[in-house]
């Protein structure tokens, strides 16, 4: 955002300034892969036991509560560049249970913020989740549901992953669809992994199907940590969303994190190659509005100078929690991403 608009909290809705625009509305949604948020309990027929005490992590109660403290910040300081209030709506992934978001929440930085959970436990075999926080004074969710992706290894048994879960709500007064995901990783490769990926955006994009069959005006905010970049098969070819904000109507997707791969911006690092996994998907009745209701305005990645490495052989990548198995004590292996919505 530029530094010549100035922000204001007004009544149940936040205002910007500038000298070009009247006081407008802003809405700050987002997503952030919090890197195993982990309770330190060993769960049954989950496999969590490298973070428990007795683990090869050495996951304890302090590294607990200093890994709550420091993701607690970050949700703290996302949008708050636009938005005093933060953001109203944050997707999140890898978490371990609702007792470990539970516990986020009540965190003193957060605490005034009151914010409300959805989440559901899924079948992954790591016993990671998808979720999504909300601010109630400012949206309020009238349905919510998972759909399982239903995956098998080359033997024939079936691979658990995470589900998808899909929130429809209001937020301030305009009906919203935010579907949360976190799709197969690409662990054995990411070509012998691809058709899994494709698989979770061929479900996304059935979900946005029926939704717009319903609702053709549907505003849809597709969000997560999707493994691919914005020009992957899974994104480009099955989402098939525009790249231009001009080509975006009705239903029709837009995925404004392409420019930001364009230009060389990245969420995580990998072997010294940046890749854009973390993504905000809109559809086109966001960005050209049939009516006065919020309009996509711009996409953001977040990366304050505390979440960046600043020496060493990983200078310049996301401070995580852990690197090769020695405890930094950091914050993720990804940076957030969020979106500013005005009306």
């Amino acid at each position: 955002m530029r530094s010549t608009l100035v922000f204001w909290a007004f009544a149940l809705s936040i205002t910007f300034i500038s000298a070009q625009n009247p006081a407008r509305e802003v809405a700050v949604i987002g997503f952030y892969n919090l890197e195993n948020l982990f309770d330190t309990i060993d769960t049954p027929d989950i496999r969590d036991e490298e973070f428990t005490p007795h683990g090869g992590r050495g996951w304890d109660t302090e590294r607990y509560l200093e890994k709550q403290a420091h993701m607690a910040r970050v949700i703290a300081d996302i949008g708050t560049q636009v938005s005093p209030v933060g953001a109203i709506v944050l997707g999140i992934s890898e978490v371990e249970n609702r007792k470990v978001l539970e516990d986020l929440v009540a965190q003193p930085v957060l605490a005034d913020r009151h914010y409300q959970i959805v989440h559901f436990d899924s079948p992954d075999e790591r016993g990671i989740d998808v979720a999504l926080l909300y601010q109630a004074r400012y949206f309020q969710p009238f349905y919510s549901k998972v759909y399982p992706l239903y995956l098998t290894h080359s033997d024939g048994s079936t691979d658990y992953t995470r589900d998808l879960l899909v929130v429809s709500g209001t937020l301030l007064g305009d009906t919203i669809h935010l579907l949360v995901n976190h799709w197969p990783s690409r662990s054995g490769g990411e070509q012998a992994s691809r058709h899994k990926r494709i698989k979770a955006a061929k479900q996304v994009k059935h979900v946005v199907d029926s939704i717009c069959a319903v609702q053709p005006t549907a505003r849809i905010i597709i969000m997560g940590d999707l493994n691919d970049d914005p020009v992957s098969p899974s994104v480009r070819q099955v989402l098939h969303p525009v790249s231009k904000k001009r080509l975006a109507k009705g239903c029709t997707l837009y995925n404004p994190m392409f420019d930001l791969y364009r230009r060389g911006f990245g969420t995580l690092a990998w072997r010294d190659t940046w890749n854009l996994f973390d993504q905000m998907i809109v559809s086109g009745n966001l960005v050209h509005p049939p009516d006065t209701g919020f309009r996509f305005h711009t996409a953001h990645i977040f990366k304050k100078k505390y979440l960046v490495q600043q020496s060493g052989r990983y200078k310049g990548y996301p401070l995580r929690t852990f690197a090769g198995g020695a405890y930094l004590g950091g914050y993720s292996d990804h940076f957030p991403v969020f979106i500013v919505l005005i009306r």
